[in-house]
């Protein structure tokens, strides 16, 4: 059995230059994205251990828990990586919005030429 990183089935995620990987992170039930964000290896292995979705904040320089703050946790249900494993797939069972304005995605606005619109 192949235990390239393309093909194989060992974990070995691909971290960049920063030690991270980009995490996309969608609703369970609904498939909306909810989010896009990083994750260095301890919030990886947090992820797994614990069910719930960290992150690695790029601004902050460290780890956090997704709803340590507001209370909306994510609870991951599944977790896939990609063929080359530089990105994750976190399908969640969100506790509340995911987006830090309250938005329940952080996508919650169109490009509309030269401005931005929000859903209605």
């Amino acid at each position: 059995m192949s235990h390239d990183r393309e093909t194989g089935d060992e974990l070995r995620p691909k971290w960049d230059r920063n030690g991270l990987v980009t995490a996309v992170v969608t609703d369970r039930a609904s498939g909306e994205l909810l989010m896009v964000a990083h994750m260095d290896a301890d919030a990886l292995d947090r992820t797994i251990d614990t069910g719930e979705a960290w992150f690695f904040s790029r601004s902050r320089g460290r780890l956090w828990k997704k709803g340590e703050t507001s209370g909306n946790v994510m609870r991951v249900t599944e977790m896939r990586i990609d063929c080359d494993q530089d990105s994750v797939w976190l399908k969640v069972d969100p506790a509340g919005p995911a987006c830090h304005t309250g938005e329940r995605s952080c996508f919650y606005r169109r490009i509309a030429r030269d401005r931005l619109e929000r859903d209605a």
